[in-house]
């Protein structure tokens, strides 16, 4: 039997290399645990029992605590990146026109108001979003001077 056992974790971690997550694994590993009790053991019942045990303890215990470590990086890039910075209208912005363009990272962008107005050439917004291909911006407010 205990071959049986073996088999389904090579399987089990085979589905795992094939798939996302990190899931199957414990899966496998509860086979092999299983695979080592059923050297032992000859009752398919107990078998079973260990199989789903173990399965389930590792799943739960240490799915977590590897988590932790395979963590993805959350590095905004490309438009995004932009959100929340200060950039300065290179191209009135009229909301009525549905014209204007800011500068910000180097970087030319097509840009709207957030609200109903004009902003003028050379004042500085602040990027709230990103709409399409283009920014939605507000005035930057004016930092006070000592």
């Amino acid at each position: 039997m205990w071959q049986i056992w073996l088999i389904l974790a090579i399987l089990f971690f085979i589905l795992e290399m094939m798939g996302p997550g990190f899931l199957i694994f414990w899966v496998g590993v509860g086979a092999l645990i299983t695979t080592v009790v059923s050297l032992f053991v000859d009752s398919i019942v107990i078998q079973i029992g260990i199989f789903v045990i173990s399965s389930t303890l590792l799943l739960f215990c240490t799915r977590p605590f590897v988590k932790k470590f395979t963590k993805e990086d959350t590095t905004i890039t490309n438009a995004n990146s932009i959100i929340g910075k200060t950039g300065i209208v290179t191209k009135e912005i009229n909301s009525m026109k549905g014209i204007g363009q800011i500068k910000v990272n180097g970087e030319v962008w097509s840009a709207k108001c957030s609200k109903e107005g004009i902003i003028e050439e050379g004042e500085k917004v602040t990027i709230l979003d990103i709409n399409g291909v283009k920014a939605i911006v507000e005035k930057a407010k004016e930092e006070a001077t000592l």
